[in-house]
């Protein structure tokens, strides 16, 4: 039973309870059900505010603290013998005797996300090089910032949080996969948003002195301006982070100038098209190693069309 607190409940039509969007995430993480009082209701909300009451005048009322601390010591030291320890005049019975017997019909208390005050449930991944972590055979892509960093991760039911370890602040929420060994990833982690666009662009700029690296990273730049933020990242994964033969990097550049392809991820194919086939080891079969010199023409048996017309006669005869 709660009120109808602004943090947990929007409003009420004619009994249609509309919740606010985290609460009612608790509520169905929690699989709770819930009594919304009315507004303006004391009959129903009266019996726990009498509770705020009552400590607020027999026990706060009459004493000093220095401290908060100091005053959540003396309410629970009070609580057995004041409050709890004696019989009610409602119930006619003890308040601790009656919880004991109602504690076994009491669900467990389960984990939440939402307890940010609370690591139970949690454990730690260490992120690799490539910012990945890995969660039930599965990986999942963290930002760059987290490579070879601690994570906190939280598993509940088909999804998964990640948190940063000093912090507690969420990174990254992703659905759990079946599919053992796939990689996942969201577009918000592959981006570096601690830097700015232009940082990346003379980082990028600057992984290659070739002249014909700068002339496809200016036409890049101007050909993709809303992704330009994307295309930075996708050169660094793919040419940043692994050796690179200047010789082929030159011919896909060329090949991309050329045919106006200023794509990094079709920069990316066209050189390791290049790249396999200069590792080719067999030499690749021609016509004219086979049969060299010119070539007499094939003679061809010809029939008249009546061969064809007895040779059926003859069959359907038989």
């Amino acid at each position: 039973m709660i009120d109808q607190d602004r943090l947990m409940v929007v409003g009420e039509n004619a009994g249609d309870i509309i919740y606010t969007k985290d609460f009612k995430c608790f509520i169905e993480e929690q699989e709770l059900g819930l009594y919304v009082c009315r507004a303006a209701d004391p009959e129903t909300k009266g019996k726990i505010e009498n509770v705020v009451k009552f400590v607020k005048g027999n026990f706060l009322g009459s004493r000093d603290f220095k401290a908060v601390e100091e005053a959540n010591a003396g309410v629970l030291s009070r609580l057995p013998r004041r409050a709890n320890g004696k019989i009610s005049q409602a119930t006619r019975q003890i308040p601790a005797v009656l919880f004991e017997e109602e504690r076994a019909h009491i669900r467990p208390l389960r984990n939440s996300i939402f307890r940010k005050d609370s690591l139970l449930g949690r454990e730690e991944r260490i992120a690799n090089d490539k910012a990945l972590i890995s969660v039930q055979a599965c990986s999942y892509q963290l930002p760059a910032k987290y490579r070879n960093k601690t994570v906190e991760i939280y598993v509940a039911g088909d999804t998964l949080f990640v948190f940063d370890l000093f912090t507690g602040r969420e990174i990254a929420v992703y659905g759990l996969s079946l599919i053992p060994g796939q990689l996942i990833s969201t577009r918000s982690c592959r981006r570096e948003r601690e830097k700015t666009v232009e940082e990346l662009k003379a980082a990028v700029n600057g992984l290659f002195e070739l002249e014909s690296w700068k002339r496809f990273v200016e036409r890049n730049f101007l050909a993709f301006p809303r992704y330009a933020r994307d295309q930075c990242l996708e050169a660094r994964r793919h040419f940043e982070e692994k050796e690179v033969d200047a010789g082929i990097l030159e011919r896909a550049l060329s090949y991309c100038l050329d045919n106006d392809t200023p794509s990094f991820k079709n920069l990316k194919d066209t050189y390791e098209h290049f790249e396999r086939e200069g590792r080719r080891t067999e030499p690749v079969m021609s016509l004219e190693a086979e049969c060299p010199g010119p070539h007499e023409p094939l003679t061809v048996s010809q029939r008249q069309v009546s061969d064809y017309e007895d040779a059926a006669r003859e069959r359907s005869i038989a």
